[in-house]
C-alpha cells in the first residue's frame, strides 16, 4: 500500500478524533470522577499508566468486561478492533488473530501467533486457553510482536488476562443466569483472610445450554439432534501469602471439565456430488438452482457423533520479593499445566456414513507444560531495568484416526465413475482389480464380468500416534533509559533456544490400504482402459484422468505406504527477538513514539499424514516464522485527562508465514515467503462530565496481504494449485476495516437503587474465511451488537441484569471449508485468470462453521 494512502486513512481517523473533541468540550473545565490516569496496564511487566506505554494496547476494565458479558476470549473480540476469534471442528481448534494475522488451531504441531497469558502463565495453544475466565480484574490486548517480554510465540500480539486476586477484606458473590436455548448457569466466589498473613479466594461455576444447530441424524448411530451445546464446570482456588512487608506469594490452582457436542457444520453451497450422496441413501442440504450459494441455515447433517470431552488443570506459584537496597523486585513464576481433549467427528457432514472419528480417545491430544520464569526489575532516577530467564518443557501426545463407514465404498464407486464419464459407473473393486489387460478393466468399468479387487472395509481405517517433546530456554532484558525529562529510549532483547523432538507411528488398521495398493499396481492398465473407453482423449488427458482416479483412491488415510511408518525427527534452533522504542513527551497530555520490533514463532512438525502425489513426504518439519514491525504512534490525554485518543501507524512483514490449510482431504502446512500488514490503529475513551456516562471504542485499518510467490517457493510445489489464489491477495480472516464502539451508563436513580446500561458493537468489512480464498468462503460485511441493562442496589449488594448478545441475530460464517470428497474447486491446468480456479469448473460442496445466533437472558447477582 502506498504511504500516502495510509496517511489519508490516518487523517480520516484523526477527523473522527477531532469530532470527539468537539463533543467533549463541555468537559474541559471539570474534573470527572474517573480519568485516563486510572487506566493501569502491565504490558511491560511493570505497572504503568496506559498513556506512558509505547505499545498499542486495548485495555478492558472489569466494568467493561462485565458490561459486555465477557466470559471467555471469544466474547472479547466485540470490544477489540482488529481482532477476530474463530473455531472449527472442535473448541480446541480455536484461533485468535490480530491485524489479520494468526495461526489456524487445528494442528497442535503449530504454536500460536497470538499469545494467551493468564495470570502470568503462558498458554502455548490458543485452544487450551478458551474456557470460563472467572472473575476478571482486566484484560490487555497488546498488538504487534511482543517477544521480548512475552516470548517466542507472540509474533502478532498478546492477550494478557489478569484475574481477581485474594483479598484480606471478606467478600462473597454469587450469580444465577437463565437464557434462551435453555441456558442456565450458577457461579459463586468467596474471599477473605485465613490468617493475618494469608488470604484466600475460591471461584466455582457451572453452565449448560442447548445446542445452536438442529441435526438430521439419518440412520445413525448418532442420537443427539442438536449440536454446539455447552456443559462445563470450572473451579479456581487461590492463596495470597504475605510473610513480610517485602514478600508476597500468590498460589493458584484451577480445574475445568467440558462434556459437550461440537462441532457440525452446515452446507453453504451443495455441489453436484449431492446426487451421489442421495443415491447411496444419504442426506444433505439440497442444492440451490444452478448449484449456487444456499440461504443461511443452522440445519446440519451428521449420522456420527460429535461428542467432545476436555479437561484442563493447572498450578502456579508467583513470588515477589522486594529488595529495598536495590530499589528492585525479584519475581519467580512457576507453573504446571495439563490439558487433554478428545472428540468425535462426522467427516463428510452428511448422513451417508462415509468417514468418521469416534470420541473414544482415538482422536485428540494431551498437552503438558512446565514453566519457570525469573525476573529482576528495578529503577533508578534515569533507568528502569529488567533482566530475566524463562524455561519450559512441553509434551504433546496426539492421537489421530479415520474410520470407513458403510457408505464409503459405494460412494467412491459412483464418484470414480462420474469422473470417468462412464454411462455405467465403475465400482471401486473393478478399478483396483488385477486385470491382466486394459480390456479386462474396461469390461469391469462398463459392467462386464472381470476380476475384482479390494474395496474399503467397513470399520477399518487408520490409527496414528504422535509424541513431541519441546525444551526451551530464553534470556531477556528490557530497559528504559530516561535520556531527558521528555525523551525515553527502550531497548529490549531476548534470545530463545528450542529443541524439539517428534516421534510417531502411522498405522493402517486391518486390510486398509489394499484398495490403493491395487490401484497403484494397475496404474498402467487403468490408463489403457481409459483410452479405450474414451477414444477422443489425448494422451495427456488420459494421464491426468488416470492420476486423478488413483489419487482419489489413494488419499492419505487409504495409502498403504503409511502402514506401520515410523517417524523420528529432531531439530534445535535459536533466535533473537527484540525491540527499540523512542518516546517523546511533548507535554503532560501528548506523547509520541516510534518503535521497531523483531519477533518469531518457533519451527515445528505437522502432526498429520502428508503426501506429495501418493508418496509420503520424508519430513514433517516446517521452519520458524519471523516478523519485523515498525510503528509510529501518538498518545493523547485531553480535557482534564478525561479523554484518551491514541493513533498508531503500523507496518509488519512476516517471513516464512506458517499457513495451516485444509485442502479437502488433509491439512497441509506451508511456509508462505511473505505476508505484510500495514495500517492504522485508533482507540478512544471518554469519561464524560455526565455522572456515570462513558464512551469507548476503536478503529483498525489493516491492509494484510500475502506476498507474490510461485510453486517453487513452497515446501511442496504440488500444493500450489490449491493455493494459487493467494499470491498478492488479501489474507484470510483479515477485514480491511474493523471498528468497535461502547457506551456505558451507571448512576443512582433514588430509593437506594442505581441503573446501568451498556451497549457494545463491532463492525467488520468483508473478509474471506478460508485459507485458500475461494469465493464461496467470503463473509459479507457485518455488525455484531451486544447489550445489557442492570437494576441494582447502590451499595452493589444485588443486581439484576437483562442481557443480549448478537441482538440483531447477524448470520455469519466463522470458517468455511471444502467438504471432504465432495467435488473439486481447482482445475489441473492454469486458467485464463492466471490461477488454477475457474468458477465454471467449481464442483465443490462448501460447508461452514457458523457464528452464534442471538442469545438473551437474565442474571441475578448478589454480593457483600
Amino acid at each position: 500500500m502506498r504511504l500516502n494512502h495510509i496517511l489519508r486513512c490516518t487523517a480520516s481517523v484523526a477527523v473522527v478524533g477531532v469530532a470527539a473533541f468537539g463533543l467533549v468540550g463541555a468537559a474541559a473545565a471539570q474534573d470527572g470522577p474517573t480519568t485516563v490516569d486510572d487506566i493501569i496496564v502491565t504490558a511491560q511487566k511493570r505497572e504503568q499508566s496506559l498513556q506512558d506505554v509505547p505499545i498499542v494496547v486495548t485495555t478492558l476494565s472489569q466494568e467493561a468486561l462485565d458490561g459486555a458479558g465477557v466470559r471467555d476470549i471469544k466474547d472479547l473480540q466485540i470490544l477489540t478492533p482488529g481482532m477476530t476469534v474463530t473455531s472449527t471442528q472442535s473448541e480446541t481448534a480455536t484461533t485468535a488473530r490480530i491485524r489479520g494475522v494468526g495461526t489456524v488451531g487445528d494442528n497442535p504441531g503449530l504454536e500460536s501467533s497470538v499469545g494467551v497469558v493468564i495470570d502470568g502463565v503462558y498458554r502455548s495453544r490458543n485452544g487450551v486457553g478458551f474456557g470460563d475466565l472467572g472473575e476478571l480484574s482486566r484484560i490487555e490486548v497488546l498488538k504487534g510482536p511482543q517477544g521480548t517480554l512475552f516470548g517466542k510465540n507472540t509474533s502478532a500480539g498478546v492477550i494478557n488476562i489478569i484475574t481477581e486476586a485474594p483479598s484480606f477484606t471478606p467478600g462473597f458473590s454469587a450469580e444465577a443466569t437463565y437464557g434462551n436455548f435453555n441456558a442456565w448457569g450458577l457461579a459463586g466466589s468467596i474471599t477473605g483472610p485465613i490468617t493475618d498473613q494469608i488470604a484466600g479466594r475460591l471461584y466455582v461455576a457451572k453452565r449448560q445450554r442447548d445446542g445452536f444447530y438442529d441435526v438430521v441424524t439419518g440412520p445413525g448411530p448418532r442420537q443427539e439432534q442438536d449440536d454446539q451445546n455447552q456443559d462445563f464446570w470450572t473451579a479456581r482456588g487461590q492463596l495470597l501469602i504475605l510473610p513480610s512487608d517485602d514478600v508476597s506469594i500468590r498460589l493458584i490452582a484451577d480445574y475445568s471439565k467440558r462434556d459437550e457436542y461440537c462441532c457440525v457444520s452446515t452446507q453453504v453451497r451443495t455441489g453436484p456430488t449431492y446426487g451421489i450422496i442421495t443415491a447411496i441413501g444419504g442426506q444433505q442440504t439440497p442444492p440451490a438452482p444452478g448449484f449456487g450459494k444456499l440461504p443461511f441455515s443452522r440445519k446440519a447433517y451428521a449420522n456420527r457423533g460429535t461428542g467432545q470431552e476436555m479437561e484442563d488443570m493447572g498450578l502456579s506459584a508467583e513470588a515477589n520479593i522486594d529488595i529495598p537496597s536495590w530499589n528492585a523486585t525479584f519475581t519467580s513464576l512457576s507453573s504446571w499445566r495439563n490439558w487433554s481433549g478428545v472428540n468425535g467427528m462426522d467427516l463428510d457432514y452428511t448422513t451417508a456414513d462415509l468417514l468418521y472419528r469416534v470420541d473414544d480417545g482415538g482422536y485428540g491430544f494431551e498437552l503438558e507444560n512446565l514453566t519457570q520464569e525469573f525476573r529482576l526489575a528495578g529503577a533508578t532516577d534515569r533507568l528502569d531495568w529488567l533482566v530475566g530467564a524463562f524455561l519450559t518443557r512441553e509434551s504433546i501426545a496426539r492421537e489421530d484416526s479415520y474410520w470407513y463407514g458403510a457408505g464409503y465404498t459405494p460412494y467412491m464407486s459412483l464418484l470414480l465413475g462420474s469422473r470417468l464419464n462412464l454411462t455405467n459407473p465403475a465400482a471401486v473393486n473393478c478399478v483396483t482389480g488385477a486385470g491382466a489387460t486394459p480390456m479386462g478393466i474396461v469390461g469391469c468399468l462398463t459392467g462386464a464380468t472381470a476380476p475384482t479387487g479390494p474395496g474399503f472395509g467397513v470399520g477399518q481405517g487408520v490409527k496414528d500416534h504422535y509424541s513431541q517433546r519441546t525444551e526451551s530456554i530464553a534470556f531477556f532484558t528490557n530497559n528504559t533509559v530516561k535520556l531527558t525529562d521528555k525523551f525515553d529510549v527502550t531497548l529490549g532483547l531476548r534470545y530463545s533456544n528450542d529443541h524439539k523432538r517428534l516421534i510417531g507411528v502411522q498405522d493402517n488398521v486391518g486390510t486398509n490400504g489394499a484398495a490403493c495398493g491395487g490401484a497403484l499396481g494397475n496404474a498402467g492398465a487403468i490408463g489403457g482402459a481409459i483410452g479405450i473407453a474414451n477414444p477422443t482423449l489425448t494422451p495427456a488427458q488420459i494421464q491426468a484422468l488416470a492420476s486423478t482416479l488413483v489419487g482419489t483412491i489413494c488419499l492419505p488415510w487409504a495409502n498403504p505406504q503409511f502402514d506401520n511408518r515410523r517417524i523420528s525427527e529432531s531439530n534445535n534452533g535459536g533466535e533473537f527477538s527484540g525491540t527499540i522504542k523512542g518516546s517523546y513527551r511533548f507535554n503532560d497530555s501528548v506523547m509520541g513514539y516510534a518503535s521497531y520490533a523483531h519477533g518469531y514463532k518457533s519451527f515445528g512438525y505437522n502432526m498429520d499424514r502428508v503426501q506429495a502425489g501418493v508418496t509420503p513426504t520424508s519430513s514433517l518439519y516446517f521452519p520458524s516464522e519471523t516478523v519485523n514491525s515498525y510503528e509510529i504512534g501518538l498518545k493523547n490525554t485531553l480535557f482534564n485527562r478525561s479523554v484518551l485518543l491514541n493513533l498508531t501507524y503500523f507496518n509488519q512483514k512476516f517471513e516464512d508465514f506458517q499457513l495451516n490449510t485444509f485442502l479437502g482431504t488433509a491439512f497441509v502446512v506451508e511456509s508462505i515467503p511473505e505476508v505484510t500488514t500495514e495500517g492504522v490503529d485508533a482507540d478512544f475513551v471518554w469519561f464524560t462530565p455526565v455522572e456515570g456516562l462513558s464512551f469507548s471504542g476503536g478503529v483498525t485499518y489493516a491492509d494484510t496481504k500475502y506476498g507474490n510467490f510461485v510453486a517453487s517457493d513452497l515446501t511442496n510445489p504440488a500444493n500450489f494449485p490449491q493455493l494459487s489464489l493467494l499470491p498478492g491477495a488479501r489474507a484470510s480472516f483479515a477485514p480491511e476495516w474493523s471498528a468497535t464502539a461502547s457506551v456505558a451508563f451507571d448512576r443512582s436513580i433514588g430509593a437506594g437503587l442505581k441503573l446501568g446500561m451498556n451497549l457494545s458493537a463491532k463492525y467488520s468489512t468483508e473478509f474471506n474465511t478460508g485459507s485458500d480464498l475461494l469465493p464461496y468462503k467470503m463473509q459479507d460485511a457485518m455488525t455484531l451488537l451486544n447489550g445489557r441493562i442492570t437494576l441494582g442496589a447502590e451499595d452493589e449488594n444485588w443486581a439484576l441484569d437483562i442481557w443480549g448478545q448478537n441482538l440483531t441475530d447477524e448470520e455469519y460464517m466463522q470458517v468455511a471449508i471444502n467438504a471432504p470428497l465432495q467435488g473439486s474447486a481447482f482445475q489441473t491446468t492454469v486458467q485464463p485468470n492466471g490461477t488454477y480456479y475457474n468458477p465454471a469448473g467449481d464442483t465443490q460442496t462448501y460447508n461452514a462453521f457458523m457464528g452464534q445466533p442471538r442469545t438473551y437472558g437474565m442474571t441475578l447477582r448478589v454480593r457483600y
